[in-house]
């Protein structure tokens, strides 16, 4: 039996080969890119928390989202709605600012967070005991104060927290409430996965300035310029103990903001609401 096949048949048998094939690479691709693109914008959005600001007086962008961040009972901000700050302080080691810098707070009646380091729990334990006894809250800064986006595994994640739990519970009497900061903000998604294990609520921040070198310290007038255009409704905002200027303005600083409509509240109430 002869066979007999059309051209205009083989001719249109290949077209619609050739868009099947072209359809499946099109799809292919698309997934791979909108998947490589899902990962870059939420599961390693980085290994270093930074922030962009858009205009002033308006809540920053952060290089993972706040949506995102929610899923690990992690927060860089609060409420675009509520003028409300959220002061805090990473205490690494202590210059002889701090005492001031809490004299001040008590004046003003804020309450802060103290991420505090291992070593600084230890040789400062009456400093510790004074933040409570104020109402503040002193949270887990880790032990070592590593790069925390290389820890990979659960063990070594917990040998750099609860070493300072045990110490805060030593020297204060009281378990210590479940308050994260990621040291320089180095971080990972896996990271955030162990503390929200642990109990955390791993705290970033949305403004911040460059007040930690010892020997070079920011005027005040830099440090206003930095502070106070930046301010946002839900700041979470990052100090550092061992800055002079800090300590020197501070008092001020809290007016300023008041006189601009701001109140303060405490990263419990920013967990609780969000």
């Amino acid at each position: 039996m002869k066979i007999i096949i059309d051209r205009k048949q083989i001719t249109a048998s290949g077209i619609c080969l050739l868009l099947i094939v072209f359809g499946f690479f099109f799809a292919l691709f698309f997934t791979k890119s909108s998947s490589a693109e899902l990962m870059q914008t939420h599961s390693k959005p980085c290994t270093n928390w930074g922030l962009r600001f858009t205009q002033s007086g308006k809540q920053p962008i952060g290089n993972a989202s706040a949506e995102f961040l929610k899923g690990y009972n992690s927060y860089f901000v609060g409420s675009n709605d509520s003028k409300t700050l959220y002061l805090t302080f990473d205490a690494g080691y202590e210059n002889g600012h701090t005492p001031r810098i809490l004299d001040t707070l008590k004046k003003y009646n804020v309450k802060v967070t103290f991420f505090v380091v291992g070593t600084y729990l230890k040789s400062n334990a009456d400093l510790a005991r004074r933040m409570v006894a104020e109402g503040h809250i002193v949270g887990n800064h880790t032990f070592h104060h590593p790069d925390m986006s290389k820890i990979s595994s659960m063990e070594t994640f917990e040998k750099e927290m609860r070493p300072v739990e045990e110490i805060y519970k030593k020297e204060v009497g009281e378990e210590m409430k479940k308050f994260y900061r990621p040291p320089r903000g180095k971080f990972s998604e896996n990271n955030l996965k162990c503390a929200k294990k642990l109990g955390y609520n791993t705290i970033f921040w949305s403004l911040a300035y460059v007040d930690w070198i010892r020997d070079k310290q920011p005027s005040k007038e830099e440090a206003f310029k930095k502070l106070i255009p930046k301010i946002h409704p839900g700041a979470i905002i990052l100090l550092h103990n061992t800055s002079q200027t800090n300590a020197e303005i501070l008092g001020e600083l809290i007016e300023k903001w008041k006189e601009m409509g701001y109140n303060f509240s405490t990263l419990e109430r920013l967990c609780k609401n969000l």
